[in-house]
């Protein structure tokens, strides 16, 4: 007997799908797979039909929503929703839901551990070290890590987690986004332009959208210090990858940390990242045996929700509801 509901999963950063199996299976709700890599023609193929959708990174294509005419819900396996038509689902009346706080204490950490890592010469040293060179004086002089200014580009909830834990390190901290709320953490708002001018290391916490893509460019990169180093652990499309790569050659800034990129993976034979001021992981900082369990199960019930018509946590287009 065939179940009452099927998910389309289009694509996981896990082994299987038995945590969202067993969630969806309370309401019998089945589960259909996307094949790894799925391009949107195939997506189009395995979405005909389909009750939901929840996506980790595969777009979510206005061609894929188009398939399922008796969509009901649209689930995003994570925080950031630049893979999925949000704004075609909502006008097919579709409630779009993410997990916006489920790897905040992950993110937070890989980030100041991408940021000491560099400060402290720390994935330089190890390089060298796994290459038979002991050498101390081959990497230049580090700064103290408490004489420095970090500035984070967005203040949401993995920006404010950044700050305190930069502050655990005796950084000075500023911030800046589109409201200039510091939402209580007492945490000097500037400009954009003054955050590229005061900070010694930027780092990145921002969604994607139209009017952030690619905001760190050419222009960005020649107002920030020569000593700086910038972390994105946020999304690749906030870089201009051409010119953080000029940046890098031509010792605008000092170094990059990146978990993210554009495109995902990247190019891992571009010289870019031979070079020792860059610092690379591959979009890796959300993950921890906690963060997907919460995740996970969080996404599988918010499907679960809508499909038996219960309300449900996370709709980022509540204006489906009106």
């Amino acid at each position: 007997m065939s179940a009452t509901y099927r998910v389309l999963i289009t694509d996981r950063a896990w082994p299987d799908c038995e945590v969202e199996r067993k969630e969806l299976a309370l309401v019998d709700a089945e589960i259909i797979e996307a094949p790894p890599g799925a391009d949107e023609q195939t997506l189009v193929k395995y979405a005909t039909g389909v009750d939901a959708i929840a996506t980790c990174w595969a777009p979510v294509t206005q061609a894929v929503i188009a398939a399922a005419p008796d969509c009901k819900t649209i689930a995003r396996l994570g925080i950031g929703l630049d893979n999925i038509d949000v704004k075609y689902a909502t006008s097919l009346k579709i409630p779009v839901t993410n997990v916006p706080d489920y790897c905040i204490p992950e993110v937070a950490d890989h980030t100041l551990a991408l940021m000491l890592a560099s400060l402290r010469n720390v994935a330089f040293f190890h390089h060298q070290t796994k290459q038979g060179i002991y050498n101390l004086s081959a990497a230049p002089l580090p700064r103290r890590v408490s004489a420095l200014t970090m500035g984070v580009f967005g203040f949401g909830l993995t920006g404010q987690a950044v700050v305190q834990r930069a502050r655990a390190f005796g950084m000075h901290v500023i911030a800046t986004n589109a409201s200039g709320n510091d939402y209580g953490t007492g945490t000097t708002m500037v400009s954009f332009q003054e955050l590229l001018q005061q900070s010694d290391v930027i780092s990145i916490h921002a969604p994607l959208t139209e009017a952030t893509h690619h905001q760190f460019d050419k222009h960005a990169f020649s107002q920030m210090k020569s000593t700086a180093l910038i972390i994105n652990t946020s999304r690749g499309g906030l870089i201009d990858f051409a010119a953080l790569k000029a940046a890098i050659k031509n010792e605008t800034i000092a170094g990059a940390a990146l978990d993210v990129f554009d495109p995902e993976p990247p190019d891992l034979a571009d010289p870019f990242f031979q070079d020792e001021r860059v610092i690379a992981t591959p979009h890796a900082a959300f993950i921890s045996k906690e963060s997907l369990d919460e995740l996970r199960q969080q996404a599988a019930r918010q499907v679960a929700d809508v499909l038996v018509g219960r309300k449900t946590t996370n709709v980022v287009n509540p204006a489906v509801f009106e």
